[in-house]
């Protein structure tokens, strides 16, 4: 019985770990201005960004991003949290978490 209760309490504190957010799970996010040719078209946009929170990292997978829907990454404006996405919201507009 006793060893029942160990057990039990060991998979519900291995569940825990698994569920609580880490400091490297923070949620990562860059601005970033692209455009598009024939016509020219520009926009100013908003994406989630995985893994290292940099602008090498969100440079190397918006380009691929926008690529894949006819548009060319200009700059990556910078990199941010979830605490920076609220001011961007209205200024990103249709492009806000698009890509």
């Amino acid at each position: 019985m006793y060893m029942k209760h160990i057990l039990l309490s060991l998979a519900a504190a291995g569940l825990l770990a698994l569920s609580a957010p880490s400091a490297q799970a923070a949620e990562c996010f860059a601005d970033y201005k692209a455009k598009q040719e024939n016509p020219l078209r520009l926009h100013y946009g908003v994406a989630q960004v995985s893994g290292d929170c940099s602008r090498a990292t969100a440079q190397s997978q918006l380009t691929k991003r926008l690529a894949a829907q006819g548009w060319t990454l200009l700059t990556v404006v910078s990199v941010f949290g979830e605490d920076g996405l609220n001011q961007r919201k209205e200024s990103a507009g249709k492009n806000f978490l698009r890509f």
